[in-house]
Parts: C-alpha cells; sequence; structure tokens
C-alpha cells in the first residue's frame, strides 16, 4: 500500500468527482448513450460503481462466469441490473477510503475512473479538471500494454504529446493535444480525437478501427 499511497489518493479524488457529477445528472441524461458502444449513461454509471467494489474473488467469478472473456464480462455486468442513481451515488462514496481491487496494479483503478468519467461526462457536454499526475499516470500506463484497450499497439510508431500535463512518449509523426483527449484516443475513444493535431492523427484515427 505504501507504494500506492498517491496513486490511491488520485484514485479516491476522482471517483469523489464522478459521485458528484452523477448525482447532479437529469433523468433524460440517464438514458443517454456514453462513449462506452452500447452502454447507457447508467449503465456505464452502475459498471464504475461495481469496479470500485471490486475483489480479486468477484473478478474471478466474474471471469468465470462469463467464460473467461473479458469484453463480455464487463459487458454482461454493465446490462446485468442498472442500478439507481442515489444507490450509485451513495455507494460511490463509500468507496473514497478504501483500496480493494481486481488483481493487477491500483493503476489500472485510476485509469478506470478517469476515462470513464470522461465516457460519461463528454456525451452530456460536461467538463471536469482531472490533475496532471492522474492524467500522466494512465497515460504510462496504457502507452505501455495492450490490456484491457490496446493503449501499447495504437500508439506504437507515434509521437504522442500532451500540451497542458508535461507528458510525451515514443517516436514517429506527432499526435498532440489536451491530456484527457490524448488518453481517450490512447484508450480507442474516437472523441477523443477531435482535439489532437499533427501529422500522426490520420494514422490514429485508422487504427480507432
Amino acid at each position: 500500500m505504501a507504494d500506492n499511497t498517491k496513486t490511491w489518493s488520485l484514485i479516491h479524488t476522482e471517483r469523489r468527482a464522478v459521485a458528484d457529477t452523477i448525482e447532479g445528472l437529469s433523468t433524460e441524461q440517464w438514458t443517454r448513450p456514453s462513449l462506452v458502444e452500447g452502454w447507457s449513461i447508467g449503465q456505464l454509471a452502475s459498471h464504475m460503481l461495481r469496479a470500485a467494489e471490486q475483489t480479486p474473488g468477484k473478478f474471478l467469478k466474474q471471469m468465470a462466469k462469463s467464460g473467461f472473456r473479458f469484453d463480455k464480462s464487463m459487458d454482461d455486468t454493465a446490462r446485468a441490473s442498472e442500478l439507481s442513481k442515489d444507490e450509485i451515488v451513495t455507494r460511490m462514496r463509500q468507496r473514497l477510503t478504501t483500496t480493494n481491487h481486481p488483481p493487477g496494479p491500483p493503476v489500472a483503478m485510476l485509469g478506470e475512473v478517469v476515462v470513464h468519467g470522461e465516457d460519461l461526462r463528454r456525451p452530456l457536454g460536461l467538463t471536469h479538471p482531472v490533475s496532471d499526475d492522474a492524467i500522466n499516470e494512465c497515460l504510462d500506463m496504457y502507452a505501455k500494454t495492450n490490456f484491457p484497450v490496446g493503449g501499447k499497439k495504437r500508439i506504437t510508431g507515434l509521437r504522442m504529446v500532451t500540451t497542458d500535463t508535461g507528458w510525451s512518449h515514443g517516436d514517429g509523426p506527432e499526435v498532440s493535444g489536451p491530456g484527457l483527449s490524448v488518453l481517450l484516443a490512447t484508450t480507442g475513444r474516437a472523441a477523443g480525437l477531435d482535439d489532437l493535431k499533427g501529422d500522426g492523427v490520420t494514422v490514429l484515427r485508422q487504427r480507432m478501427g
């Protein structure tokens, strides 16, 4: 835990912000599509809560039930039983000090809440100032691994540069823009491309597939 104290602090900050955002949503906003294909805002919010409550045992049981197919497991849980807005907010706020998580490093939980926070807010035209440290930790992680969203292969051969957080990675045609938009594009969200510039944007767009 000691080595991950900063990461958990960032996670808890973003969870609090997500709970605040969810609390302010209208009934109409709750049913609109999120940036995650096939998931409504409400389904995404339910998924984010379940991620915050995840443990190794729960994760393995969930994976087994879905035939150890990660994407199917995530989709199944998002669609299984959408929770009410009030219940999600209450239970999310109970996760502002806890450090439980599924197998894997805690930074994966930071990526979960930061990226899905944008998946929830952007379709609604909402914004939230995520800290530079949180964005950069997420980018460092996704740039070096392909699981679960294919970040490494998506940006291989490109020079990725954030114009506001001081982060850069790789060599090749440049892609530059705000950190959150670079993060969304790295994780396969086409919505992030609109804010990006450089010779590498066309390549990155093609890789969205």
